[in-house]
């Protein structure tokens, strides 16, 4: 006999107390896990930084250069006419004295021959006139001739002679003329390219541009110092160029480094050459020419670079890496550690950059440590976790500032560093 299922009123009634203690139960439980994630403490943000370090540092500066000869001559055609031959080959070298261009000569040598023959007839007028003077002067003094017929001769030779002086101009013109269809190398040096070519009619009107020739051993890089670096260091530009001073030799490791388009530094230091009279009004800055040896012809005339040069030795210079300095609006700052491990901003003064490094004139003092990598990650009196890297070298090879700190753990300080002191507690959560 099956038993019959209580579907009744009553029994419901007694399955009540039942569900309401679960549903008070699970309300417990929820309230509870609320409650321990609220208790869960922040995490502490974690930075690298790095030591303010202190020592004697070498300030220098670089300057845009360009490349020009030591001696830059043009050769112009000086007479007009068509032009024959090129005599060199175009980007070689060439000696002083040899024959570039040559320039058809036959109406000069006309010229001449012309010339010349205006001499001669002008030289025998005067030979008449020194015969009459030598006769009408004894028989003037007879008074067999007429005075007026004596000053006629003598005047007929002072024209003479003047013809002939006359002639003699002439024909050294019409010599310098046919000279010059024959156009030599005024200097040794480097060749360029031939501005006209065979046929063409040159010096037609003005002088024609028909090559350059360049000196390049030693060759000459000119830089534009600003005023306000001339004004520092006029009297040491002074003494570099003066004529009673000896110059330094190019090969002095103190003298200026060049610094080419590929990255290369040339291995022949220099010297200063030049000093300019005055400032350029619309640039205010004051060219300065200086001579780098040469012997490989390696450099040529146009070529930029930038040239290095060594100011000063610093003593005792405060120097952080580039990346823990900031920049807003002209002002600059860092994120310093301090000792109670709490981020705290500083306005810094920054002075001249020494590679991957910067000198600060005020703000940090040695020993304090900068934030170099999660400064984004904090705010002013802020706990973090520090971690303490190794000191950025000066060479350019060092990380770039930016670089974004690589996801693995952090790493623990290296050998020798000591510990990062202990973050401080956070605060509990309030309930």
């Amino acid at each position: 006999m099956t038993q019959a299922t209580d579907s009744s009123p009553r029994s419901s009634f007694r399955r009540w107390p039942l569900l309401c203690r679960a549903a008070l139960a699970s309300g417990v439980l929820l309230a509870a896990c609320k409650a321990k994630e609220a208790a869960a403490p922040p995490q502490v943000p974690e930075v690298t930084v790095v030591e303010v370090v202190q020592r004697d540092v070498p300030i220098g500066g670089e300057l845009t250069a360009t490349m020009r000869g030591r001696e830059d001559v043009e050769l112009r055609a000086r007479v007009e006419g068509y032009l024959e031959s090129l005599d060199y080959r175009e980007g070689s070298e060439v000696k002083k004295g040899q024959l570039m261009f040559t320039i058809d000569a036959h109406p000069y040598r006309a010229k001449l021959a012309q010339m010349k023959g205006d001499l001669a007839r002008a030289q025998a007028a005067l030979s008449k006139a020194d015969l009459d003077v030598g006769r009408f002067r004894p028989l003037a003094a007879e008074r067999a001739v007429s005075q007026a017929e004596l000053d006629n001769a003598v005047a007929a030779q002072k024209a003479g002679r003047a013809q002939v002086d006359a002639a003699k101009a002439n024909v050294d013109q019409a010599t310098l003329d046919l000279g010059y269809t024959r156009i030599l190398a005024p200097i040794s040096g480097l060749a360029g390219q031939a501005q006209r070519k065979v046929g063409d009619l040159v010096g037609k009107g003005e002088p024609t541009l028909l090559t350059t020739v360049s000196s390049i051993d030693p060759i000459r890089v000119s830089v534009n110092i600003p005023e306000a670096l001339y004004l520092r260091y006029a009297s040491l530009l002074q003494t570099a160029t003066s004529s009673d001073v000896a110059q330094p030799k190019p090969a002095d490791d103190t003298g200026p480094q060049l610094a080419l388009a590929d990255g290369s530094i040339y291995p022949h230091r220099g010297r200063i050459i030049l000093v300019d009279r005055s400032v350029d009004p619309q640039t205010g800055t004051l060219r300065a020419d200086l001579e780098f040896p040469n012997p490989s012809r390696v450099l040529r005339p146009g070529l930029y670079a930038k040239v290095h040069y060594r100011e000063e030795v610093r003593p005792g210079a405060v120097l952080v890496p580039q990346r823990a300095v900031q920049e807003l609006q002209g002002q600059f700052s860092v994120v310093v550690v301090n000792a109670e491990n709490k981020a705290e901003g500083r306005r810094v003064k920054p002075g001249p950059r020494v590679g991957n490094l910067w000198i600060l004139e005020e703000g940090v003092k040695p020993g304090e440590k900068v934030i170099v990598e999660g400064v984004q990650k904090v705010r002013d009196g802020v706990a973090v976790k520090a971690t303490v890297a190794a000191a950025e070298p000066e060479a350019a090879s060092a990380k770039p500032a930016g670089t974004p700190a690589p996801p693995a753990p952090t790493p623990a300080p290296p050998a020798g560093t000591p510990a990062p002191p202990a973050p401080t507690p956070p605060p509990a959560a309030s309930r």
